[in-house]
């Protein structure tokens, strides 16, 4: 027989253990991606904190490239969802969050946050890298270590050009092991290198990982960065053509692809959120039923940010349980950004152990989620 609990009663009680998702995570979901809604500090906080703990730490890094290419690609976009940190590493990101009065205040590209650890006066983390050109991870190596700082370089690998697989020997996986390290940072193309993280990630002792993009080339001296005011008003982009011209084929195509989505489902929404209005609808409620081995979590109601403290301290405990969750949206009449990615962070837990599906959409729900670019996933098991 199915038993109602208080969710009060989950909340007072829940602790999250440290091998387990954080599901307080302050998410807010841009272009159909979680993103964690804090600053470069708190980035490096969270990951020097989870390096001298030992505590496993993946960390994403999105940009507007990432954000479209994860749209096509399934696994790719699996790799967020998955993610325990989630950075927005793009200003049009930040331009799309503010348009629609999300709080993220700050580009946290992956190359300032490693650059704000190795000024972090703390004792030094220890930092493998892997990947990038034959030779510039060996420059960054030496580079990393002659600087000193808040990161210490213990080892590097230039894997070439191969499969996922081909990069993944035991003896690689032995020599970063054996290094010591607290954090792998890897650069091997953001598919494969998100990729090769989830392949490893049980085999490596280092708690943190990240794929951080050109951050190895930007350490050996290899790549320049853009000048400070390019970075502040989101021209990196026009440097990083200068410095790889080979990269215009790649923006100007996601120009393209961004500009479809706000046209065709960002800008509705907004329109559609305003014309609604949160305050006119029913009060947030949730009910939770559980069996051995399930949870159901009927949501009614509009939703926003203050209101999810129940719905994580329940999604806690399911997760503790590693139960089957089933979201129940039929009695909602408004989902928040928070909601969503909040939803797409349980969609990656639970869908990679007992599974995970929403159901109960009416087609009002549905049109909420496909302007939210989340209706692909979120109801792919529905």
């Amino acid at each position: 027989m199915n038993k109602a609990t208080d969710p009060r009663e989950l909340r007072a009680a829940h602790t999250v253990p440290a091998s387990q998702v954080d599901f307080g995570r302050p998410l807010v979901s841009i272009l159909g991606l979680p993103f964690d809604a804090i600053g470069v500090a708190q980035a490096v906080q969270r990951i020097r904190t989870d390096a001298f703990a030992g505590r496993r730490c993946f960390v994403s890094t999105p940009n507007l490239n990432f954000a479209i290419a994860a749209r096509r690609d399934e696994a790719f976009r699996g790799s967020v969802l998955r993610s325990d940190l989630s950075l927005v590493d793009g200003m049009p990101l930040v331009w799309i969050a503010r348009l629609l009065g999300l709080p993220i205040r700050e580009r946290v590209a992956g190359s300032d946050v490693f650059e704000a650890l190795q000024a972090h006066p703390g004792p030094p983390i220890d930092v493998y890298l892997f990947g990038a050109p034959p030779g510039a991870a060996a420059i960054a190596c030496d580079r990393i270590n002659q600087r000193g700082g808040g990161v210490r370089c213990v080892g590097h690998d230039s894997p070439g050009f191969g499969t996922v697989e081909s990069m993944s020997s035991d003896e690689r996986i032995a020599r970063i092991n054996d290094s010591g390290a607290q954090f792998v940072v890897v650069a091997l193309g953001a598919k494969k290198g998100q990729a090769w993280i989830e392949h490893n990630a049980a085999r490596l002792k280092a708690p943190v990982l990240a794929h951080l993009g050109a951050v190895v080339n930007f350490a050996a001296g290899s790549v320049a960065r853009a000048p400070q005011w390019m970075q502040h008003a989101g021209l990196e982009w026009l440097w990083r053509i200068k410095e790889e011209p080979g990269l215009w084929r790649r923006y100007s195509s996601d120009g393209v692809g961004v500009a479809r989505l706000l046209l065709t489902r960002v800008l509705p929404d907004m329109v559609a959120q305003r014309v609604a209005g949160l305050a006119r609808h029913a009060p947030p409620q949730i009910e939770i039923r559980q069996t051995p081995g399930s949870t159901a979590l009927a949501l009614q109601g509009a939703w926003c940010e203050k209101d999810l403290p129940d719905l994580r301290a329940a999604l806690t405990q399911c997760a503790a349980r590693e139960d089957r969750l089933s979201i129940d949206l039929s009695g909602v009449t408004e989902i928040g950004s928070s909601l969503v990615a909040t939803l797409l962070q349980a969609s990656g837990w639970f869908g990679a152990r007992a599974g995970f599906e929403v159901v109960g959409c009416r087609p009002a729900t549905r049109a909420m989620l496909r302007r939210k670019l989340v209706d692909d996933v979120l109801l792919a098991s529905s």
